[in-house]
């Protein structure tokens, strides 16, 4: 077989499909899920490929040991966790995933506004506490509203189609040109921020979108609105976002990120004692929190996975 020789190592656990492919595509499969960083990089000379999710960053360290390596797949749709530029210097060539679970953040984004705009998590809560509230728990409708999605590729696109079963108007803020389609209309991001009654992240975490939800950013709205974050946590500043809902500048927001999360997502790294930030949004009811999981379905496992496995084989096939 043509990929016999190229040796890959699996650093984190995936749908077990990518191995099966893999190995039956003749590439070497071998894993190793629990040694250290430092340890991977006293063998990583022997491997051709690296197939990660977020375990640990990928630094020019790792590179620099990496004497034969050919690429790095990251199981997932971003690669903030690897020194792109270096990688790029050492001829490494990246795979992602993007197209593998953006259904499924469109789906989990639309779910979040739903709910926060028509109460719904709250309106459970109390039922359960056998509080039968209605005037309190009144919502509103999608119906007329102006939502902006900040990002239009693959995550921004799939959200701006499920909306397409509703009578809203969207628009799109991306710094490529021509990326508006039939779903969305691409417009300045003062227009958006003019206009928009909904507001959903869907932008990678770079240097350019790091804090970029600040109080300025906020301010610049010109109605108070809904704001979804699908994204990354890193890309709002928790206590600017906070002083948006205190001040009704934010009508509700749905979180699937936070600004306390490590570089893994598998973990928030609060001390003992939370920022008052985070223990405003624990505590506010109109604040709708997942732990990342927007992405994270059944159906997007599979499709991760499959993604990886038909870049990998692409790349081999050239």
């Amino acid at each position: 077989m043509p990929n016999q020789n190229i040796r890959i190592l699996h650093l984190d656990t995936n749908h077990p499909l990518l191995w099966e492919q893999l190995e039956q595509a003749g590439f070497q499969n071998e894993a190793d899920y629990t040694s250290s960083k430092a340890e991977i990089e006293t063998k990583i000379q022997h491997y051709q490929g690296v197939v990660i999710r977020s375990r640990f960053k990928i630094d020019k360290v790792f590179m620099d040991k990496a004497i034969n390596l050919q690429f790095i797949a990251r199981v997932g749709a971003g690669l903030e966790s690897i020194d792109c530029e270096y990688a790029a210097v050492k001829n490494i060539h990246l795979i992602a995933a993007p197209e593998g679970n953006s259904n499924a953040v469109g789906e989990h984004a639309l779910g979040m506004l739903l709910s926060l705009m028509n109460k719904l998590n709250r309106a459970d809560r109390l039922v359960r506490k056998g509080l039968w509230i209605r005037e309190g728990n009144r919502g509103y409708e999608l119906e007329g509203k102006t939502i902006g999605i900040i990002g239009y590729g693959n995550m921004g696109k799939s959200f701006a189609k499920k909306l397409r079963g509703f009578e809203v108007n969207v628009l799109c803020y991306d710094i490529l040109p021509n990326v508006g389609d039939a779903h969305a209309k691409q417009v300045a991001l003062s227009e958006l921020q003019e206009k928009a009654d909904v507001l959903s992240l869907h932008i990678p975490w770079t240097p350019e979108t790091d804090k970029m939800v600040n109080a300025e950013f906020i301010n610049a709205f010109a109605k108070p609105f809904w704001l979804i974050n699908t994204s990354r946590g890193k890309n709002a500043i928790t206590d600017d976002l906070v002083a948006g809902l205190e001040s009704g500048k934010i009508l509700g927001a749905g979180l699937d990120v936070l600004e306390y999360e490590k570089v893994s997502f598998e973990n928030l790294f609060l001390d003992a004692e939370k920022p008052a930030a985070f223990e405003y949004l624990l505590q506010a009811e109109n604040v709708l929190l997942t732990p990342h999981i927007a992405g994270w379905t059944y159906e997007s496992h599979q499709k991760l996975a499959q993604t990886i496995v038909d870049k990998i084989k692409q790349k081999y096939e050239r």
